[in-house]
């Protein structure tokens, strides 16, 4: 009787194993073959996908309504690259007022007195209910409601005044009207990365006695600003798009600019490209360094 378990010499063949779930076969010699497996439905998607990006690009190219020549013409005019840094420094003067009013509001909102939260909760509620263009149109006829805008005791004397129209002009109602509806959103960004992070780290930073500004500007908002930052990064380029509604306020900004260049020749689909290629050119630069702040602030998180 035979001990081991190889076939009788001279016994039929093994016939070779079908190929099982994963795509693999057992060739003669009992090793195993990898059948790749095959995607048909997914190269038809590639070939449409393909074939559309091309159709358009050779619209693109060859369609005379896009009017490239009168693009170029404007791209770069004088009238228009005043206007994009119009809308670069309403974009700044929104970010770094609202957000700057947002920290303020989130701490405000986490603070212990039911007064300030009951105050920061109301803010944030009356500024993401009303429309842009509302506060917008509110901030630029401020001046028919006050004359002018007096400091002083409370309810007393004031000491000195500001005329309203000259203080609050159109531009400086855009940004005001920018920032503050920018810091409703900004105040619940940051809200919501303050309490991403552990409090036990608090308690543990109290016990050795440091400080709760350190505590705040050392452990807390170092650690906040990996989930603040994407959410703040969307919020700014919003906002940097945003600005096109400024232009019912007749400020000069690009798309305002646009309108009133297309107005005057006719040309309306290439002054509407030189806009959205500036958009889109812009919001690159503000990826890219959203990219970069994010990587900065990622170090000892990601591998």
């Amino acid at each position: 009787m035979s001990l081991t378990s190889d076939p009788p010499r001279g016994g039929p063949a093994v016939p070779p194993a079908a190929p099982d779930a994963a795509g693999a076969a057992a060739d003669e010699d009992g090793r195993l073959t990898v059948v790749p497996v095959r995607h048909p439905w997914r190269w038809l998607a590639v070939a449409v996908t393909a074939v559309l990006l091309l159709q358009f690009a050779h619209g693109l190219a060859t369609n005379p309504g896009w009017e490239w020549e009168v693009f170029a013409e404007f791209f770069t005019a004088e009238v228009i690259l005043r206007a994009v840094w119009v809308t670069i420094q309403l974009t700044c003067y929104g970010t770094a007022l609202g957000f700057g009013l947002g920290v303020v509001l989130a701490f405000m909102r986490l603070s212990a007195s039911p007064f300030l939260r009951l105050v920061a909760h109301g803010y944030i509620w009356a500024f993401r209910s009303i429309p842009l263009i509302v506060q917008l149109l509110f901030w630029f006829n401020l001046a028919y409601l006050y004359d002018e805008i007096q400091f002083g005791i409370p309810f007393g004397p004031g000491f000195f005044s500001f005329d309203t129209m000259g203080l609050v002009g159109a531009m400086g109602a855009a940004g005001l009207g920018l920032a503050l509806h920018q810091a409703a959103y900004a105040a619940e960004i940051v809200r919501a990365g303050v309490l991403s992070v552990d409090s036990g780290q608090l308690k543990a930073a109290a016990s050795l006695g440091i400080p709760r500004l350190r505590q705040i500007r050392r452990i807390v908002l170092p650690q906040a600003m990996r989930s603040i930052l994407p959410n703040a990064a969307n919020e700014i380029i919003s906002l940097f798009k945003g600005t096109s509604i400024v232009s019912v306020m007749a400020i000069g900004e690009l798309f305002y600019q646009v309108q009133v260049i297309y107005g005057r020749n006719g040309r309306v689909v290439p002054l509407l490209m030189v806009a959205t290629l500036w958009y889109v050119l812009l919001t690159t630069v503000l990826s890219v360094v959203q990219h970069y702040v994010e990587k900065r602030f990622a170090k000892g998180a990601t591998p």
